[in-house]
């Protein structure tokens, strides 16, 4: 069963910073009510207090319809709200005059005169600042709100308000309306900058498979270039030979067999990606690249004189937890342990900030190559939650009996010294911030 707050968690990162922004502008418009609106009634009375409110609701009302228009319009889902803008800018000058007048023509000292002065003051503001989200300028942006805080100090000695109250009127304007215009520039700058990030990280993973698929054409490259080669020249000798009845030919032909056979079995080898791969330079390799994408990443455990195929299928464990940790979820810690414990190497990678559900469990994750490679050596793989938002990756190979003394003996001889993985991973690490702009 669904808990309440599954559907905040299936969202990504830009989508929960998008919600929050869009439910904040909302809550400004519904807070203008509270603000402005309820006092109004309660000074002003039930005639003119009702009537106060009512034009505050409406104005937070178009305030809200344009906010949500104008986030649309920043994320480029539909067009720049001008009509709404041009609408909402035109209700908040018409409601202020129209406060104003109120104020003007109150009783001296009662509390409709304070209650109109509130809502001449606070709708400008409030108007101010949800028309700055629909202007793609901080100085344009700053602009209207300057422009609506002269237009209230220009319009409220005309209309009889005393130069004190105008110039005081004109502050509370700039002031809170240069805050909510602040606050939507900044909102919008943020949730840009989120989106754009996002996509970056998208982008690093795509380039991490082109370089992949580059690699696998290079491996692809000199195998058949070279063998191929070669098997053209036998070819070629072997005809010259044929056409002179030599005996030699069929040696040749022979040699040309043995090279096709030799090229399937090393193409096989590269289209599976069975070729080595070194544990030691994965795991500092998968420091590095955590690290520098801003994953808190600790690496602990050594087992010198493991197996060349034990070595090299855990590599390739190392390999996809880290395009996994680095491609789903919105990490920001990851654990690598590497063990070896009766007779069995274990590599564990655990990361937090995983959706809900994990992105492993999700088909094309790359985990079933990985049983089928562990199965080769009677190994298996667990994947699966670790905990809230966490998800843990296992990998497990047994270890023949004179590999297991080979490992102890190794552990023995490597006390005292420096771990080599960690000191590469310092290194790539160090590398990695010299080169950061």
């Amino acid at each position: 069963m669904r808990g309440p707050g599954s559907w905040w968690r299936k969202k990504s990162t830009p989508a929960k910073v998008e919600t929050y922004t869009r439910w904040s502008f909302h809550l400004f418009a519904l807070l203008e009510v509270p603000a402005i609106g309820l006092p109004a009634f309660a000074r002003a009375g039930a005639g003119l207090g009702a009537s106060l409110a009512a034009i505050v609701t409406v104005h937070a009302a178009a305030c809200a319809v344009t906010a949500s228009r104008a986030l649309h319009w920043t994320r480029g889902r539909r067009g720049q709200p001008l009509l709404l803008l041009r609408a909402l800018g035109t209700l908040t000058a018409v409601l202020a005059l129209a406060a104003l007048v109120v104020e003007t023509h109150a009783t001296p000292g009662g509390g409709a005169g304070t209650a109109a002065g509130g809502v001449f003051a606070g709708v400008p503001a409030f108007g101010a600042g949800t028309l700055a989200l629909g202007t793609r300028s901080r100085r344009r942006a700053f602009a209207v709100v300057a422009g609506f805080a002269a237009g209230c100090g220009l319009a409220a000695p005309v209309l009889g308000l005393p130069a004190a109250a105008a110039l005081v009127t004109t502050v509370l304007v700039l002031v809170a309306g240069g805050f909510l215009a602040f606050t939507s520039v900044f909102s919008v700058w943020l949730l840009n900058a989120v989106y754009e990030l996002d996509a970056a990280r998208e982008t690093r993973a795509r380039l991490a498979v082109a370089e992949e698929r580059l690699r696998f054409g290079r491996d692809l490259h000199d195998v058949m270039g070279r063998d191929l080669a070669v098997i053209a020249l036998k070819a070629e000798l072997a005809v010259r030979l044929g056409r002179r009845g030599r005996p030699e030919a069929v040696e040749q032909m022979i040699e040309v067999q043995r090279l096709a056979h030799e090229s399937q079995r090393e193409v096989r080898a590269v289209v599976r990606g069975y070729r080595e791969v070194d544990l030691g330079a994965e795991l500092a390799g998968a420091r590095g690249v955590l690290t520098a994408a801003g994953i808190d990443c600790s690496v602990t455990g050594s087992a010198p004189g493991l197996p060349a195929p034990v070595r090299s299928a855990l590599g390739w464990v190392v390999r996809e937890a880290t395009t996994n940790v680095l491609r789903h979820g919105d990490a920001r810690r990851c654990a690598v342990s590497l063990r070896v414990t009766d007779g069995l190497a274990e590599l564990s990678v655990e990361n937090d900030g995983v959706p809900d559900p994990p992105a492993g469990d999700r088909p094309g994750s790359g985990l079933a190559g990985l049983r089928e490679r562990l199965q080769e050596l009677d190994g298996t793989l667990r994947a699966g939650s670790a905990g809230p938002g966490r998800f843990r990756l296992t990998a497990a190979i047994p270890l023949p009996a004179t590999a297991v003394t080979e490992v102890t003996a190794g552990t023995a001889d490597t006390t005292g010294t420096a771990d080599t993985t960690g000191t590469r991973a310092a290194a790539l690490n160090r590398e990695t911030s010299e080169a950061a702009p």
